[in-house]
């Protein structure tokens, strides 16, 4: 098992151990000689798929203390994190306290979000009949809304300009479709799959990016009302506020 501090260059006494409390306050303490009891290790970066995990710690109230992974410097190569992600992506989670009381590592932000909800029993339905749209709302993020966004994101920063046009027509085009696909799903039901799910917060760290996206929410008003509602959630926040890098 590697050390916490092969990951992003933070040795464990620089840690934090984020505690959400119901009270819409957090308890950030100093990890004091490398303990981290029962606390949930999030491998991430500031991207939208770390957001997507740091919103559903907090919203599940699960303590969690965040391994930084500097993406930008490659250190989602390293092999310490390889040996939790092997497709060297973040973001990667570890429970001390997985099943049959067991370290376990997760990766894939999809089935981060799915494991969350199994091990707390929040924000993922008991019936199949009810998870059933929280799956598919899940995979359509993870199929679409998020590498298609993502391409915008690509290519808005390159400088050669007939490049940058090319895939700027095409992939935001798609984006826009996307968006347009969430908004009339949302004018059916209050969340994706009608209550609060995994869903929601998996598509959630992707619309924080809106203006990045060059969409501005108010052209899709079921989206925008879905979105304010969200954000207005305190635990939400605090996964939106949460240092990740």
């Amino acid at each position: 098992m590697r050390a916490v501090n092969s990951v992003g260059g933070v040795a464990p006494s620089e840690m934090a151990v984020v505690s959400p409390s119901g009270s819409g306050l957090r308890e950030v303490k100093a990890f004091k000689n490398g303990e981290t009891g029962m606390t949930i290790e999030l491998h991430t970066w500031n991207t939208p798929n770390g957001r997507k995990i740091s919103v559903a710690l907090e919203e599940m109230g699960l303590p969690y203390k965040v391994v930084p992974v500097n993406i930008s410097k490659g250190e989602q190569m390293a092999p310490a994190f390889l040996a939790i992600s092997p497709n060297n992506k973040i973001p990667a989670i570890v429970d001390p306290d997985g099943p049959g009381g067991k370290r376990v590592s997760v990766f894939e932000s999809g089935a981060i979000l799915l494991y969350l909800g199994e091990k707390t029993g929040k924000f993922l339905p008991t019936s199949l009949a009810e998870r059933i749209p929280v799956y598919e709302w899940l995979m359509w993020q993870m199929g679409g809304f998020g590498p298609m966004p993502g391409q915008v994101h690509h290519f808005i920063a390159l400088e050669n300009e007939q490049e940058r046009a090319y895939g700027l027509k095409r992939y935001m085009a798609e984006t826009r479709r996307l968006y347009g696909v969430l908004d009339r799903r949302l004018a059916t039901c209050e969340f994706v799959a009608g209550a609060l799910s995994v869903a929601d917060f998996a598509i959630l760290g992707w619309a924080w990016r809106h203006p990045r996206h060059k969409v501005e929410l108010s052209e899709f008003p079921h989206v925008e009302r879905w979105y304010k509602t969200l954000m207005a959630r305190p635990a939400t926040q605090r996964g939106m506020e949460a240092k990740l890098d």
